[in-house]
């Protein structure tokens, strides 16, 4: 395979985008997320609910997040479900007890943005802003988010090769916003014991074909709380700049997802443990 100074593969067996290959920008891009840097040598935790669901619920989680080893808080006010019938989030209220509960922690926020009438009120609250698997190859809504010049957490979609995944990263780019960060949550195959298949190797690859940062979503990844500790660990190992992960003060009555979300005591643990891996390869706990 051909290969440029840096022993960067020109190709993978697909012409790589212009702005996000590595051949175009050898050195790392480091995304700024309210002071919260994502790229570098520290390894950033982003953890919070799956979604707001009360006041209640997200401070309690928020707060106990913040104190055990977040950098980021994430919470969902807009929730895209398979069945209309699904809670589908508290919306603009979600995001004002949000923006709340972010000053208070002093946690920077990501939220998810599902349409581009969404993009200009969602930016008003979050400090990032996330496209979710399902909107993937929403081509007006990357473009959208790309000129809003917040970070952009990017997810691939949930069948996406990582040429398409690197595609879609190059809409968000071409509208001038290089603040993006791309997220591995996990890809559907004939595997049905768990919800989906984490697809580890996507790391390696992706920091080797690109320049942005990428982070593991452990919780999509598997739809099984009690595999989150251990994949989590696993993507620190392979070389992941972040996880971003669903905790919940009580996963047991939670309005979604709550077979995947650990519980304030799992998560408090689990950082404890995420720190030995990370100075096992040189890295820290942001």
């Amino acid at each position: 395979m051909e290969t440029n100074s840096c022993d960067v593969p020109v190709n993978a067996g697909f012409p790589i985008p212009p702005r996000v290959s590595r051949k175009i920008k050898p050195e790392a891009t480091i995304v700024n997320v309210a002071g919260v840097t994502i790229g570098g040598s520290d390894i950033v935790i982003i953890a919070g609910p799956c979604a707001v669901e009360s006041q209640d619920q997200l401070f309690e989680t928020a707060r106990a997040v913040a104190a055990g080893g977040a950098g980021i808080l994430r919470g969902g006010a807009f929730k895209p479900r398979s069945s209309p019938y699904n809670f589908q989030g508290m919306g603009e209220e979600g995001l004002r007890l949000l923006g709340l509960i972010s000053k208070e922690t002093g946690l920077p926020l990501v939220t998810e943005v599902m349409d581009t009438r969404q993009v200009e009120l969602v930016a008003g609250y979050a400090d990032m802003l996330q496209i979710g698997s399902r909107n993937m190859q929403n081509f007006p809504l990357l473009k959208e988010a790309g000129l809003c010049k917040k970070p952009i957490l990017l997810k691939r979609g949930m069948m996406a090769t990582i040429e398409e995944f690197l595609l879609a990263a190059e809409y968000i780019l071409n509208q001038g916003n290089d603040q993006v960060i791309l997220c591995e949550r996990g890809i559907r195959t004939f595997e049905t014991s768990t919800r989906n298949t984490l697809d580890l190797s996507a790391v390696p690859m992706l920091k080797r074909l690109s320049h942005l940062p990428v982070i593991i979503d452990p919780s999509h990844g598997t739809g099984l709380r009690w595999m989150v500790p251990a994949m989590t660990k696993a993507a620190v190992a392979v070389g992941a700049d972040g996880i971003i992960m669903e905790v919940h003060c009580n996963p047991e009555e939670a309005l979604c997802d709550g077979h995947q979300s650990l519980n304030l005591p799992e998560f408090e643990q689990l950082i404890k443990e995420l720190k030995k891996i990370a100075l096992a390869v040189d890295r820290n706990i942001s």
